[in-house]
Formats: structure tokens, C-alpha cells, sequence
């Protein structure tokens, strides 16, 4: 009489397998809210630093050109030169795309600030690209 000895096979079973999926996604879950809490901070500390940039830029506009820029597409005398400030103008004084905030939208520019009266403010609309909102989707203004 011949015996069969059988070899015990090495694998997982799919009730391991699931149970390890199962243990995964809750980790996931817990963790991704709080990873992405912190990328819109980080966005936001992004806009403000970009709009210090701009700020100087407008700066040295001043002392070259003796005004601050001005009408409906104002920043982007900071990138081409205006027709009447043509001899004055040493730019570019900024790349264009410094122009736009970490949500690509492009910053607004308010030649009379209601934020900073007697100056002009620099405006981001936050993730929403939309006026007011909260959190992630709220404004940022320079300082």
C-alpha cells in the first residue's frame, strides 16, 4: 500500500488577503484628511509669499517709472512695458507666471486698496477662484 504525503502549499488565503485590504483602507482613511489639511496650508503660505514677490515687483515699478501700474491689465505693465512709460520702464520686473496664485488663477490687483488704504492690495480668491468663502476657499490679501 503506497502512502500520498502532500505538500502543505505556502500562499495566503483570500480571507488574509482581505482582512490586510480591509486594515489598509482604514489607515488611508484616517490619514489622507490630515495630509490634505495640510497641502491647502501649505497653498496658502505659497499665495502669501508669491504675493510679497509681486509686491517688490511693483515696488521697483514705482522707482523706475515714478507711478504705480495702472487700468484694467495693471500687472501686466510688470511684464511689458507701457506705451506711455516706454524710456522709463527697466523691465520685465516679473515673470508672467509669478502672476498666477498655487490655483492658477491670476492674482487680482486694486490700485486703491480697501484693505491697506492709502496703498494697493494684492487679492487671491482662494482655492474656489470665488469672492469670500472659508477654509481653503477663503481670500488672501497682502499684508
Amino acid at each position: 500500500m503506497k502512502i500520498e504525503m502532500r505538500k502543505k502549499e505556502n500562499g495566503f488565503t483570500i480571507v488574509e488577503l482581505l482582512v490586510v485590504i480591509l486594515i489598509i483602507s482604514m489607515l488611508a482613511a484616517f490619514v489622507a484628511p490630515k495630509m490634505f489639511k495640510g497641502l491647502g496650508k501649505a497653498k496658502h503660505d505659497i499665495a502669501k509669499a508669491k504675493m510679497a514677490n509681486i509686491e517688490n515687483a511693483i515696488g521697483t515699478f514705482y522707482i523706475a517709472c515714478g507711478r504705480y501700474p495702472s487700468g484694467a491689465e495693471a500687472l501686466d505693465e510688470l511684464i511689458e512695458a507701457p506705451s506711455d512709460l516706454q524710456e522709463k520702464w527697466k523691465g520685465p520686473y516679473l515673470k508672467k507666471s509669478k502672476l498666477l496664485d498655487p490655483w492658477d488663477n491670476t492674482y487680482i490687483y486694486v490700485e486703491e486698496g480697501e484693505v491697506n488704504p492709502g496703498s494697493f492690495d494684492l487679492v487671491s480668491l482662494g482655492a474656489d477662484g470665488q469672492p469670500g468663502g472659508e477654509g481653503d476657499d477663503a481670500d488672501i490679501y497682502n499684508d
